[in-house]
């Protein structure tokens, strides 16, 4: 039997970035009590403000930044700022709000900068998770934990389900790959219910990740060439934002979810170079640069998402044809804003 958002307590670790300020809109919309915990350290605003003016689209991406803040408070979510870090200070919250689901996103959302600094990765992906943990297991229904399809490393078969080998590359997918093992620890010796979800090459409004489609977009809005490693054969499982969020929302409303892992993407890779067509089709004079493959990013392809399809009624609804274009509507609208304020 479902159980329905409605007044459902949420709290998300992290919730001010991407993934999380669309999620907590979405859940906010359809009833549920949804507040966040974030330091607004990685990747968000503190680092854009902080940094030398020179950083690169530092004005656009405070821009994006300060439209998340604003939806969040428009839609009355209550934003904590708090380093996840520091356990004794997230305990206390948490105690203070008592949650009856807590979605861990706190992380460097980043394989390249993982590799580059491993320290703050770990700092900022394994130690906020294993605080979000100890501070939920006595009090919490269920911990969403946010992996990646990293954790799987170079794909072995053509369509990859939850049960492909996990030999992560990187940094990043080692990290990922461990807080699941933490996760599900949690539960063998604290009984604390929790759902794995691992997304793949995610793209929408207001990320400022640096991701392959943000890039492409931005540098044809620009003028500047595209920049694909190799001949373009690489394959993606692009997954609009809207299916993700949509996929978490079945994840808490289904009791099937519970204790499971599950690949939550569009389940149809497609190539870079198909990417590249669609950013061709709508700007026709954009320019290809072809560079070296990076040997750190494992070769992927589809993810199979028939599991969460049976358990969860899973169905995404957007193919790349259809969700890049909004992506890139929405872009062109933020830089039309952007040149008729100045």
């Amino acid at each position: 039997m479902k159980t329905s958002l409605k007044n459902r307590k949420i709290v998300l670790i992290g919730g001010a970035g991407f993934i999380g300020h669309n999620l907590a809109l979405t859940l906010k919309q359809r009833g549920a009590d949804v507040e966040i915990i974030d330091s607004l350290q990685v990747n968000n605003l503190l680092a854009y403000a902080t940094k030398m003016p020179d950083l690169y689209q530092r004005d656009l991406y405070l821009r994006i930044l300060h439209q998340r803040l604003n939806l969040l408070h428009e839609a009355e979510i209550p934003l904590h700022i708090q380093d996840a870090r520091d356990y004794h200070a997230v305990g206390g919250l948490l105690s203070q709000i008592k949650p009856q689901v807590v979605i861990h996103l706190a992380a460097v959302a980043h394989a390249g900068r993982s590799n580059k600094d491993p320290y703050s990765t770990f700092d900022h992906s394994l130690r906020t998770l294993e605080n979000a943990l100890d501070c939920s297991r006595d009090n919490v229904e269920q911990f969403i934990f946010f992996s990646s399809s990293m954790v799987y490393g170079n794909f072995q078969v053509e369509e990859v389900d939850e049960e492909h080998p996990l030999n992560p590359l990187g940094i990043y997918g080692a990290l990922k790959l461990s807080g699941e093992k933490i996760v599900i620890a949690y539960n063998q010796v604290f009984d604390l219910p929790y759902t794995i979800i691992r997304p793949s090459a995610l793209y929408g409004p207001h990320c400022v990740s640096r991701r392959v489609g943000q890039i492409f977009i931005e540098n044809a809005l620009n003028g500047t060439k595209l920049r694909v490693d190799g001949d373009g054969s690489d394959r993606l499982d692009f997954t609009y934002i809207e299916d993700l969020v949509n996929g978490v929302c079945l994840a808490i409303e289904n009791p099937n979810a519970r204790n499971h892992i599950f690949n939550l993407t569009y389940g149809n890779s497609r190539s870079i170079q198909d990417l590249v067509g669609i950013i061709q089709e709508h700007f026709p004079k954009v320019e290809i640069q072809r560079v070296e493959r990076d040997k750190l990013m494992p070769f992927r392809g589809t993810l199979s998402v028939d599991k969460a399809k049976k358990l969860l009624g899973y169905a995404p609804k957007n193919p790349i044809e259809v969700g890049f274009p909004k992506y890139i509507g929405w872009y062109k609208n933020l830089f039309n804003a952007e040149t008729n304020e100045n």
